[in-house]
């Protein structure tokens, strides 16, 4: 189990953070049908009863946005991850294909508008402080290159940062050779809105992803 705290800084600026932990080993496969069927569905359901401006006011969104503009950041220009796949699947382009443990991380995101970190629990060193991110800290983000992550909130191991509500890093991203998994739900608004998420992505885990020697875990401030 990783030890991960938040940062007094960031404790400070959103009182009411709160990490759903889950930590397992997971069997990386470039594609499931029955995984990828259950997407395609959820999207299908969410393009038919969500407008792309009702996006920002749903409730983990909302909260997240506000989070961003208390650290110093502009969530309209740095989009939330939720945000962002939502908005992809409302446009009707449906939602990436990675691997089924990415694959079903993004499920859960667009399920509850939660901006969820994976990574590679293998590539991360040391303890785990969650904080805001600082002018000009070094980040390269997964599939964007580099990203400015001064005033977001960030994670960082012992050697630097390593994840974002906006982007996950390349350091630590999740592969083919990935065998030990952690997933971090977010919430800014305390504990009730992870409990669901948190119950949905350990099933799917379990289901797609053969989880196994299973950890679940909260952080509060």
């Amino acid at each position: 189990m990783k030890n991960i705290k938040i940062s007094e800084e960031l404790a400070d600026k959103c009182p009411d953070l709160f990490l759903s932990c889950i930590e397992c080993n997971v069997r990386v496969e470039l594609f499931r049908e029955d995984l990828w069927q259950l997407i395609e569905a959820k999207c299908r359901e969410i393009a038919s009863k969500l407008e792309v401006e009702n996006i920002r006011h749903i409730e983990a969104i909302a909260s997240s946005r506000e989070a961003y503009k208390a650290c110093g950041k502009d969530p309209a220009r740095y989009r939330l991850s939720a945000e962002a796949l939502l908005r992809r699947v409302v446009s009707g382009k449906g939602l990436y294909q990675i691997n089924n443990v990415v694959d079903t991380l993004n499920f859960v995101s667009i399920h509850s508008g939660l901006s969820i970190g994976g990574y590679d629990a293998d590539k991360i060193q040391g303890n785990v402080v969650m904080g805001i991110g600082k002018a000009d800290e070094p980040y390269e983000g997964l599939g964007r290159g580099t990203l400015n992550i001064e005033g977001m909130p960030v994670f960082r191991d012992q050697r630097g940062a390593f994840g974002t509500p906006t982007s996950d890093s390349e350091r630590t991203g999740v592969g083919p050779d990935t065998k030990r998994f952690l997933m971090i739900l977010v919430s800014y608004q305390g504990g009730h809105i992870l409990y669901e998420s948190s119950q949905i992505a350990v099933k799917l885990l379990s289901d797609y992803a053969s989880a196994s020697h299973l950890e679940t875990y909260q952080i509060t401030v």
